[in-house]
């Protein structure tokens, strides 16, 4: 059996608990009753892998009531189909603004198709058992429940999750205060992108747990200093970005193999 790295109480990282990459982060909250969700799952590669981890952690698979996505995008939702076939037994979550691409596998608005940058990738369809709107309350069971929050911005079907002291804040803001891609084709809309923001900057929890990169303090001034940077592109007309890399993602590499300590993180 593999002991269970917590990155804090009831709160599992795939991407710690490997000390490896091995997509975007995935989350897997528990009770008492060792009843769990997932949210997001990442590309379907690395499924097999995942659930065979999570088992190994002894988490009964039967025991997983939901597998729920932050939003529509491939890199978060290509493996739920095969997920939903191993877990049997979770219900799969998304806002209505997801539900329609996931159902569909629609290619073009998940972006598991752009062919001027040569992407081409499968998108299975999943059907979407429960669609959750802003201020749902996903109850785990115990003490485990999940507040919805709708963060549109990124995508329009963005969804965050308040556990606590924590926010699983999706593709909202990262470490380095980069945000989700900004793309008109998937619903993005930056005047709803500051207004989430806002609202993340506003709030009382203590931690963001992103969809992709470290997990890291809610600091006011990274959050206003984002906003401040979205509100310019309201006013470029040469508004886009084709970056070459991500030092973040650098970064992350290394810190996964030192695991996550909450007295030390920035």
């Amino acid at each position: 059996m593999l002991p269970r790295r917590e990155v804090f109480p009831h709160v599992i990282e795939i991407n710690y608990q490997a000390r490896q990459r091995l997509g975007c982060c995935v989350y897997l909250v528990f009770n008492d009753q060792n009843e769990w969700l997932l949210i997001d799952i990442g590309y379907e590669d690395t499924v097999s892998e995942i659930i065979e981890m999570i088992r190994q952690m002894d988490f009964p698979l039967a025991n997983c009531k939901y597998l729920i996505a932050t939003h529509a995008d491939v890199d978060h939702i290509q493996g739920l189909s095969k997920a939903k076939e191993l877990l049997p037994n979770a219900q799969v979550i998304a806002h209505p603004s997801a539900a329609k691409p996931l159902e569909e596998g629609d290619r073009i608005s998940t972006y598991a198709e752009i062919s001027a940058q040569g992407i081409s990738i499968d998108m299975p369809a999943c059907k979407v058992d429960r669609e959750v709107k802003e201020g749902d309350v996903i109850d785990l069971g115990g003490d485990v429940k999940l507040e919805v929050w709708h963060t549109p911005g990124h995508t329009d079907g963005q969804l965050a999750f308040r556990f606590g002291d924590l926010l699983f804040s999706g593709d909202n803001i990262y470490r380095d205060g980069c945000v989700g891609h900004i793309d008109a084709h998937h619903g993005s809309d930056i005047p709803d992108f500051i207004a989430s923001l806002e609202r993340i900057r506003d709030c009382d929890a203590k931690w963001l747990l992103p969809s992709h990169g470290p997990i890291f303090r809610n600091k006011r001034e990274l959050l206003q200093s984002t906003i401040d940077r979205l509100n310019t592109y309201l006013h470029m007309a040469d508004f886009g970005t084709c970056a070459v890399d991500w030092p973040l993602q650098d970064e992350w590499d290394e810190e996964l193999l030192k695991g996550f300590d909450p007295e030390t993180a920035e």
